[in-house]
């Protein structure tokens, strides 16, 4: 799946992965799938770095949208006969609110570039092709490196004579595979199922919950895709659902749903401590030191004067 038009970005992510492994090289085997492994996490890491501003301002637009919902659905039920009209109306109110329906699709629109160019890199080093400004030493460094016993370039559709070229063994391969497509399902349907319970918990009447129900337990499925995929992408995509998962769960756990109070209106609630938060707990005020009991002198009791020392009687 090679586009021309995007040379430049195949370009680049060779550049990028260069640095990268020449960086762990200096302390780790060039050759080993440690050094591998962290080439392609920390590219992936980068890249989501990279779009992080995007998956703001998709978390903004969708928070936006979930605070207008009441008002969406009056006017679904008020031009309930007349959707050209309702649609209008929703229309003009997102825009007059700044909300954005299409800013969901922002970080999926800018992650399928890059996707298809780790694809398209890693199956050039996969089939030891010499494109993208990559040198001869580091595709012959991909080729040799092995993750769990699995080589990196390898498929899991890979034949049995194409595994014996990369030194591994086909049936250890085929297991490291299947684990890493299985673990990318998994991650998978995490990520969709905590966007989707979050917006059905807002939107309880929302007459798209049963397409987004079906959605979750779809979405899985299209791991099995991966099956036709070089190991090193699939470890791309098991880290990059990773990073969805715990930068969703930040976001969340920072800015809670709007709910509906007694009189109906929105309100965002607080936000609940993070780890860091419970971890670092606000010291207890200090007792006020008890003050010292109040010294009472007392007086000696006079004595009579006959028993006085050194009185004598008259």
């Amino acid at each position: 799946m090679e586009l021309s038009w995007l040379n430049w970005l195949y370009t680049a992510v060779a550049q990028v992965i260069t640095w990268i492994h020449q960086a762990y090289s200096s302390f780790l085997d060039p050759n080993s799938g440690l050094t591998w492994a962290l080439t392609i996490i920390t590219l992936t890491v980068l890249m989501r770095l990279l779009i992080f501003p995007l998956f703001l301002k998709q978390m903004r637009s969708s928070k936006k949208m979930q605070e207008l919902a009441p008002k969406v659905q009056e006017i679904r039920k008020r031009y309930k006969n007349d959707k050209q009209r309702m649609n209008q109306e929703v229309m003009a109110l997102y825009q007059g609110q700044g909300a954005n329906p299409l800013g969901g699709c922002l970080p999926v629109v800018a992650q399928f570039p890059i996707f298809i160019s780790m694809f398209t890199v890693l199956n050039a080093m996969a089939h030891g092709q010499l494109k993208f400004g990559m040198t001869q030493q580091l595709v012959d460094s991909a080729r040799a490196a092995h993750i769990f016993g699995a080589p990196l370039p390898a498929t899991f559709w890979s034949s049995d004579a194409q595994l014996a070229a990369f030194g591994a063994n086909p049936i250890q391969t085929k297991i490291v595979l299947a684990i890493f497509v299985a673990v990318s399902s998994l991650t998978t349907f995490l990520t969709v199922r905590q966007s989707v319970t979050r917006s059905m918990a807002q939107m309880p009447d929302n007459p798209m919950a049963q397409q987004q129900k079906i959605l979750m337990y779809i979405s899985p499925l299209f791991a099995i895709f991966s099956l036709n995929f070089p190991l090193g992408l699939i470890l791309y995509w098991v880290t990059t659902n990773l990073w969805t998962l715990g930068q969703q769960h930040w976001f969340y756990s920072r800015n809670p749903a709007p709910v509906a109070d007694a009189k109906g209106n929105m309100v965002t609630p607080e936000p609940k401590p993070g780890l860091l938060g419970k971890a670092k707990k606000a010291p207890e005020p200090e007792e006020p030191p008890a003050p010292a009991p109040k010294m009472v002198r007392q007086q000696p009791t006079r004595q009579p004067r006959s028993k006085r020392t050194g009185s004598k009687k008259s």
